[in-house]
């Protein structure tokens, strides 16, 4: 793509011709093609805020068709009930619509967390110590705080086991309203709310694996372990071939389920062993592409639709499958899988007996991990961390807006009900108590995030001193 001059060259104030042009040439193309590599970011965030906003609405027609006597509508509730039985050669499962919905496509939903998670890993975020540990530090407070808040007012009851529902973040509707607020709110305060609700997804995930799992087959756990093996050779044999990931993906699954424990966890054992790193089998053909592009570019000479195309079309081709798998994945599972998790486990009766459950310790101590735990937690061990020196605020970023978003950081929804329905399972009565706790404690935190993040940003800016 760029070729060097001889060593000899030089210019009129004797500085090397050929150093000169590949500056200027890198300079060219990073600046040419900035926008395809930021795009992804900048997708993120406008699928995730879009969907959740898809999620609101998904919830509140479910409330209102289920508490609705007008036509079929009264019998809403009740089509979640519905048995289907789906048969892969001699593999037979026969589960509730509901079952489907929240073992099985959620499994993508866990997918999609662990590639992230991933990446954030390796390339992102959470790639070095220094960057992580801001996100890690509020996140482990913003799960340990609610957790014990909930333990301490249910450790007399039957729901003590419940201890797990506020620890998450769903991070689809905190960036919706982080979205509404528009330049509000700066990119690294997004990304900061991004980083550490995908920890906290972490968390999650090993709490789901560690504290509920029930029962065990050992011999359809020792299966499962067999497949990911042969799924994590293949990764160090270097192949790149998604179907074959795909395929043995959908058996871990189904021997997961059978295992006892909760089937989402393949997910998520999936995207750990799926290829993440990017391998060129022709770097200088794609070099000799680039060139061409940008050449076209600076002669403007082709049409920017075009080389958008040719450019996704590039990026495919030199992408990971990891990274293609998360690409085409992010979508469906924002805009479907999860949507349609909402609007089938918010279809719940409620009357006016109903908010009265909400001095019950089961929601009390939901609301309050969710809306006091929560926040306590992100900034009380945030402003540790700070002040020892082990980590710095976002740049631009003031106390007062790192509040909003711990506040923010109290909507639970998604991961808060999926754990409602494995700590409480079969049991109907506390799952919608639960989910109206969640329901209630999320809209509240999602209100007061808004209000405090669009007021003053004066307050609260200064940063407390390290004792380094």
């Amino acid at each position: 793509m760029v070729q060097d001059c001889p060593a000899g060259d030089t210019d009129r104030s004797g500085h090397a011709v050929g150093h000169t042009k590949i500056m200027m040439s890198r300079s060219s193309l990073l600046k040419n093609l900035s926008r395809p590599l930021i795009q992804p970011f900048a997708e993120f965030f406008r699928l995730e805020a879009a969907s959740g906003i898809l999620l609101l609405i998904s919830s509140v027609s479910a409330l209102a068709l289920a508490n609705s006597n007008v036509g079929i509508a009264r019998y809403f509730p009740q089509v979640w009930d519905s048995v289907l039985a789906v048969s892969v050669g001699s593999m037979v499962l026969t589960k509730s619509l509901s079952h489907w919905i929240n073992d099985g496509l959620m499994a993508l939903f866990f997918l999609i967390v662990g590639l992230e998670i991933k990446r954030e890993v390796l390339e992102g975020e959470l790639a070095s110590v220094r960057q992580a540990m801001l996100p890690l530090v509020a996140a482990l407070g913003g799960m340990v705080i609610p957790a014990g808040l909930f333990w301490l007012i249910n450790r007399h009851s039957p729901t003590a086991g419940g201890w797990g529902i506020p620890m998450a973040t769903d991070i689809a509707f905190a960036l919706a309203i982080v979205t509404l607020l528009g330049e509000r709110v700066p990119l690294a305060l997004k990304v900061f709310l991004t980083a550490l609700a995908i920890v906290d997804d972490l968390g999650a995930v090993l709490v789901i694996a560690f504290f509920y799992t029930l029962a065990i087959d050992i011999h359809y756990l020792l299966g499962a372990s067999g497949v990911w093996l042969v799924l994590l050779l293949l990764n160090r044999l270097g192949v790149r071939i998604l179907s074959i990931y795909l395929l043995l993906g959908f058996v871990l699954w189904y021997l997961t389920l059978k295992s006892g424990i909760h089937a989402t966890l393949a997910g998520v054992l999936l995207a750990m062993v799926i290829p993440f790193r990017t391998r060129l089998t022709d770097p200088d053909a794609v070099q000799r592409q680039l060139g061409s592009m940008q050449q076209r570019i600076q002669t403007n000479t082709g049409m920017p639709r075009d080389l958008s195309e040719e450019l996704e079309a590039l990026s495919e081709q030199i992408g990971s499958p990891s990274q293609q798998l998360e690409h085409r994945l992010h979508g469906p599972v924002a805009f479907l899988v999860i949507p349609l998790f909402a609007f089938c486990n918010t279809s719940l009766l409620i009357d006016f007996s109903t908010f009265g459950q909400l001095t019950n310790p089961l929601a009390m101590g939901i609301m309050a991990g969710l809306l006091l735990g929560k926040p306590v937690g992100i900034l009380l061990l945030s402003y540790i961390a700070v002040w020892f020196g082990w980590a710095s605020l976002p740049v631009g970023v003031s106390w007062r807006q790192l509040v909003g978003v711990a506040v923010l950081a109290g909507i639970g929804f998604t991961m808060s009900i999926f754990v409602t329905l494995l700590a409480f399972k079969e049991q109907p009565i506390r799952q919608n108590e639960a989910k109206i706790a969640i329901l209630v404690a999320s809209l509240l935190a999602g209100l007061l995030g808004y209000v405090l993040l669009r007021g003053d940003k004066s307050g609260l800016t200064a940063t407390p001193q390290s004792s380094n």
